[in-house]
């Protein structure tokens, strides 16, 4: 762990803002699965990879990416109605939890605000999160809406609107994240950045500032353990 690391972990916030998709919830393999069976359904193939260009996208820009690659522009919107319809009936069969997802949520439960900023659509936010018993934990769920008052990840509206919900800062709140997308999303915003899962290739991780493999790392437990109670810190 580097020096940045630990200045990080010696911080308290004023709350926390989790991503959703492979941060909290194991459904980008789900994800990945839609967008195989989306391009199927139009006798198309996935491009090498296009699961890294995809990742962290919101489903309609995702949608239009698909039809940018397989060069079939006018496919947008049937691709984009597709890939949803696919990863709705996905993850609402098998929802499951990245590794201590679960726990670190409940630990931090009532010691300061929690919110996710997520590029799903609310539905899906809502009903994976209630089907893992997580839902009831956080104050506050923010995603991109209709009339781009909220934009998608990578422009930093779900994250600076998430931060005035649970009213501290920017800088006072952290982000969870996994994907490069939503890193700069929140680096953006003005939020400190936790980034979790696999380590980004290339200087990529560089932009959180702290990446941990896992949720269920050691130290962010012991971190989490040492916080005081509700809305407490114990560094600036």
């Amino acid at each position: 762990m580097t020096t940045s690391d630990r200045h990080l972990l010696d911080w308290s916030p004023d709350a926390v803002v989790f991503d959703c998709d492979g941060t909290l919830m194991d459904s980008e393999r789900h994800w990945q699965e839609a967008r195989h069976r989306a391009f199927l359904e139009y006798g198309l193939q996935p491009p090498p990879g296009f699961a890294e260009q995809a990742l962290g996208l919101h489903y309609e820009d995702c949608g239009r990416l698909m039809a940018q690659s397989a060069h079939k522009p006018e496919l947008a919107q049937d691709l984009t109605a597709a890939l949803l319809d696919h990863f709705l009936a996905l993850v609402i069969d098998e929802p499951l939890t990245m590794p201590g997802a679960g726990p670190l949520v409940r630990l931090l439960s009532g010691r300061l605000p929690l919110a996710v900023a997520s590029n799903c659509p609310r539905v899906v936010v809502e009903g994976s999160l209630e089907r893992a018993g997580l839902l009831a934990h956080f104050q506050h769920l923010v995603v991109p809406d209709t009339g781009d008052r909220v934009r998608p990840k990578p422009h930093p509206d779900v994250y600076t609107v998430a931060a005035r919900l649970c009213g501290v800062a920017p800088h006072r709140a952290l982000a969870v994240e996994d994907s490069l997308t939503g890193v700069e999303a929140a680096r953006r915003a003005g939020l400190r950045i936790l980034g979790v899962g696999p380590r980004p290739k290339g200087d990529g991780a560089t932009r959180a500032d702290v990446w941990l493999p896992t949720l269920d790392a050691p130290e962010l437990r012991a971190w989490a353990h040492a916080l005081d109670g509700p809305r407490g810190r114990h560094g600036s």
